[in-house]
């Protein structure tokens, strides 16, 4: 038998962002700042955290060269980062059918660009569920207004049994995240999906397929996580009041990728710094510096990444 292929990971940072015009009119959403680093770092840090290095980001050709010109080739954080061209949106399960090539069999963590994530034990969490490689997981979190989201329902012992886009009538009030561990299948799953009334492959399609035959475990996030769709200026308000409030009570960083990548041994010290150089008129670098010049090896948990 063949040994199974290493997860690969993928961030959908493509779309127009509309619901943020008009400040998302000359750039992409997930370039916008939330509080002290760009929007994309929080989803990449958490595909980090998990344990993947090898990831693709799709994105529109518009908005391709503002990545690269961002992150590069990802080779200074110890990452193979490589682009995805997204020429027109057609739904999140799409990202399945842009990545096939890339993916070549192997299964997938897909991340929503704009989704920030924090808690307690999450990195202990996602490198469990990175360990599983032939098992499929999502995650629900409670929300208040369940009917923006695709909505998970479950059954009298908890087991999951349905998955809805934007109810009327919500089978419950857990809302299906956008951060999705798929088996090799996800993109010959996705060649099944059709278009929804609003013209979209839907991604609760391609979840239901999963659910349907049995494949498909949700993990419910409790009351020490928090979870943040930054789509709306609201939102991407509140998510950077959030990190700043965190930041400045712990003196920790969340989303710092440069400092992730150091915890996952990806980089050392001298690089560490290095990376720190040209940001040193910044608190952002001074923290760097700090954290290189500490030598710290706590676990990753206490840094309770956002991603």
């Amino acid at each position: 038998m063949p040994a199974m292929k290493r997860r690969k990971g993928l961030i959908l940072a493509g779309g127009t962002g509309s619901r943020l015009f008009p400040i998302t009119i000359t750039t992409s959403k997930q370039l916008l700042p939330v509080y002290d680093k760009p929007m994309i770092y929080y989803p990449l840090s958490i595909l980090m955290l998990a344990g993947i290095s090898e990831i693709a980001i799709i994105t529109s050709p518009d908005r391709l060269d503002s990545f690269k010109e961002l992150l590069s080739d990802g080779r200074r954080l110890g990452l193979e980062l490589e682009y995805i061209l997204q020429p027109k949106p057609e739904g999140l399960a799409q990202a399945y059918l842009l990545a096939e090539d890339y993916l070549d069999g192997a299964p997938s963590a897909m991340i929503l660009g704009d989704n920030i994530f924090y808690g307690h034990g999450l990195p202990e969490m996602l490198r469990a569920t990175n360990a599983q490689s032939n098992r499929s997981t999502i995650f629900g979190y409670r929300v208040e207004d369940p009917t923006s989201f695709g909505v998970v329902g479950f059954d009298e012992f908890g087991r999951a049994t349905s998955i809805e886009e934007k109810p009327k009538l919500p089978k419950s009030n857990y809302a299906a995240t956008g951060l999705y561990f798929l088996n090799a299948d996800a993109s010959g799953r996705a060649r099944a999906v059709r278009p929804s009334a609003r013209g979209e492959m839907e991604i609760t399609d391609l979840l239901s397929s999963y659910l349907d035959d049995e494949l498909l475990r949700v993990q419910r996030l409790g009351r020490g996580y928090a979870w943040f769709d930054t789509g709306t200026h609201r939102s991407l308000l509140e998510a950077g009041d959030f990190v700043r409030t965190i930041e400045d009570r712990q003196g920790l960083k969340l989303g710092c990728i440069e400092e992730v990548a150091f915890q996952q041994g990806l980089i050392d010290v001298e690089q560490l710094l290095h990376l720190a150089g040209p940001l040193m008129k910044t608190s952002y670098g001074v923290y760097l510096r700090r954290v290189a010049l500490e030598g710290t090896h706590r676990d990753v948990q206490d840094f309770r990444s956002i991603a």
